[in-house]
């Protein structure tokens, strides 16, 4: 699920949580969302971590995180084999 989807399905007041959870505003978020701003680590750490992993920060941040976070490299494949695996089984 990427950020658009989680905020676009969350009512109100659990847009409102998530943004005060990770010290940003609504406004924000929804910038980042749009692409008007780019997603600094930090706060996609947090997204993650608050949204409890519904939103990734290989998903926030597509075209860094294998340099920020070389550790996800294998969770990222992993996962990928999964889903291809659920693809071609018609899950």
């Amino acid at each position: 699920m990427n950020l658009k989807q989680y905020i676009q399905e969350a009512d109100a007041d659990r847009r409102e949580r998530l943004a005060e959870a990770c010290s940003v505003t609504l406004g924000h978020l929804r910038n980042v969302m749009y692409g008007y701003r780019p997603c600094p680590p930090k706060l996609a750490s947090a997204i993650e971590r608050h949204t409890d992993r519904a939103v990734t920060r290989q998903e926030l941040c597509p075209d860094s995180w294998k340099d920020i976070w070389p550790e996800l490299a294998h969770t990222s494949a992993a996962r990928s084999c999964a889903a291809s695996d659920s693809a071609a089984q018609g899950v």
